[in-house]
């Protein structure tokens, strides 16, 4: 872990990257799968634009992101299915490490978030690859977003 700098993210998903450090590589998992069953639901005002949404293409599972800028505060909104528990459980660790910060900081956050995650340990290369993926959709839309405020 020494060549993470964990300065770099923000203070909630430090707390959370040292949840996960703390425990072994079967429990790594089990913390995934409880973060899925915590990723609230998409509000029913997004449903009829369920198909503005941006697909995250790289995801094995069908994958929908909505981002929001509200009072200057970052907001995630996801489409996940319950059958995709390994993607689920990270957007609900990025929504909950994330949610409600300065676009500035979401921004600086690194794109493979996953790794002080120890998430390479319990997920296969390819899932990895949409996670990562996952976290530069998010950071595209806050970019985009942050443009057309500034406007």
């Amino acid at each position: 872990m020494t060549d993470i700098n964990l300065s770099a993210y923000p203070e909630r998903f430090r707390e959370i990257i040292e949840e996960f450090e703390a425990v072994d590589t079967r429990e790594r998992m089990e913390y995934l799968i409880d973060y899925a069953m915590e990723l609230p639901e998409l509000p029913e005002r997004l449903h009829e634009k369920r198909d503005q949404m941006e697909q995250v293409h790289e995801c094995q599972s069908p994958v929908f992101l909505h981002t929001e800028i509200d009072n200057g505060m970052v907001q995630f909104y996801f489409d996940i299915p319950h059958e995709a528990p390994t993607v689920r459980g990270y957007a609900a660790i990025l929504v909950d490490g994330l949610q409600d910060l300065a676009p500035a900081a979401v921004l600086a956050t690194p794109d493979d978030a996953y790794r002080p995650l120890l998430l390479q340990d319990v997920v296969t290369p390819q899932r990895l690859r949409g996670l990562h993926f996952l976290m530069r959709y998010m950071k595209k839309q806050v970019e985009r977003l942050s443009v057309e405020e500034a406007r």
